[in-house]
């Protein structure tokens, strides 16, 4: 039987076992370790906060998410297997209606950094945050 996703424990599961996924993923794996290198715990406590914020409405992140992403040599077919990959998470350990939002708010932030990371790629310009 799957949990719903109710706790910062929660949060915790969906990260630590999405990240443990992209890790070993041969698209996305090489962009994170490029980018991360050796500071994956600090990475993990941000998406800790970052979905603890968005998912139990409990303001611990403060930081603007794209602006990371903004150079990242990423497709959609990137965004696409981050997306798999978050999904599956999901469905592996959770149900209901955070779950359910979880999936809808990854989807609609994948679309918006895809259009803004593309933009910046064929402009040049300076990225839109």
């Amino acid at each position: 039987m799957q949990n719903a996703i109710l706790h910062l424990d929660d949060i915790k599961v969906l990260v630590d076992s999405f990240y443990n996924k992209v890790r070993e993923d041969a698209l996305l794996a090489p962009i994170f370790d490029r980018v991360i290198q050796d500071r994956w715990p600090e990475h993990l406590e941000r998406m800790y906060t970052f979905w603890q914020t968005v998912l139990l409405g409990e303001h611990t992140y403060t930081d603007s998410p794209f602006p990371p992403h903004a150079k990242l040599p990423v497709t959609r077919a990137h965004f696409d297997r981050w997306l798999e990959l978050f999904f599956m998470t999901l469905d592996e350990k959770f149900e209901g209606e955070k779950a359910a939002e979880a999936k809808w708010r990854a989807s609609k932030m994948a679309e918006i950094f895809q259009f803004k990371i593309e933009r910046y790629q064929q402009k040049g310009s300076r990225p839109l945050i």
